[in-house]
């Protein structure tokens, strides 16, 4: 596999988690890392454990449902290190509410996280990557982009129309050397995962341990995925030879969704 180092790299929600796993495999490969996110310390905390493999690291706090944030993001980056040639978007929020009860106010925002923000880097982005004649758009999609479980209509939606934003646009970009990708993860070992365990639980009345298990049984291989899984398929979806590899929606999930 041709070698990613020194390409340019942006990791949306890059402060913890599935975010935080890319990033740091990006900076393995030698590349220079920009993450955002919303939380200072923890990007600065993930900034430190890049420079630590000898990469450099950009941590910049931006919400990527804000177009004019976004544009300042592109213009520090470019200042640093100069355009964008591979996007992961990967900030997202998941929070659980029975449909009738949620309010407008949560549908409202998943979509503007989970999709519309993902529009708003693309937007940005791939101007450069179009130039260049070459890029790579990673977007962080969900076993939920192909299904859907009760609980979390919104979540799923958003998911549904990343997937349907990363089809459209790997066919737009089809002859532009610009590929673009989905990545659906199951169930992750992350701090997101473990909270929405917590909450599950308090509804439930079950155990933290007993809604976990539920989580890995629905995997054949009945077990969380780690979040470096995720990274590494990122990495190799983001490699010089995967450039006939476009508009796929690949899982990571352990074999719970077959499609």
């Amino acid at each position: 596999m041709a070698t990613l180092r020194e390409k340019n790299v942006l990791v949306t929600g890059g402060g913890r988690g599935i975010g935080r796993a890319i990033a740091l495999a990006f900076a393995s490969e030698g590349c220079r890392v920009a993450i955002t996110g919303r939380t200072q310390a923890s990007l600065d905390a993930v900034a430190k454990e890049i420079r630590a493999k000898g990469a450099k690291a950009l941590p910049l706090c931006c919400d990527v449902t804000r177009k004019d944030e976004v544009d300042a993001l592109n213009r520090e980056i470019a200042g640093e290190f100069g355009g964008i040639q591979i996007l992961v978007n990967n900030a997202g929020m998941a929070p659980a509410a029975a449909f009738l009860e949620m309010e407008d106010r949560l549908w409202n925002q998943v979509l503007k996280v989970n999709l519309t923000g993902a529009y708003h880097c693309c937007k940005v982005f791939l101007p450069a990557m179009i130039a260049a004649k070459w890029g790579r758009i990673i977007n962080i999609a969900s076993t939920v982009a192909k299904v859907a479980y009760p609980y979390i209509a919104a979540y799923t939606a958003s998911k549904h129309g990343l997937l349907g934003l990363t089809r459209a646009l790997a066919i737009e970009m089809a002859r532009t050397g610009v590929t673009v990708n989905a990545i659906c993860p199951g169930y992750v070992e992350t701090e997101l995962t473990l909270g929405n365990a917590a909450r599950m639980a308090e509804k439930t009345g079950k155990e933290v341990e007993e809604v976990l298990k539920l989580f890995k049984s629905a995997t054949p291989q009945n077990r969380l995925i780690a979040p470096e899984e995720v990274a590494d398929l990122a990495v190799m979806l983001a490699s010089e030879s995967t450039g006939g590899i476009t508009g796929q929606a690949i899982n990571v999930d352990g074999g719970a969704v077959m499609v």
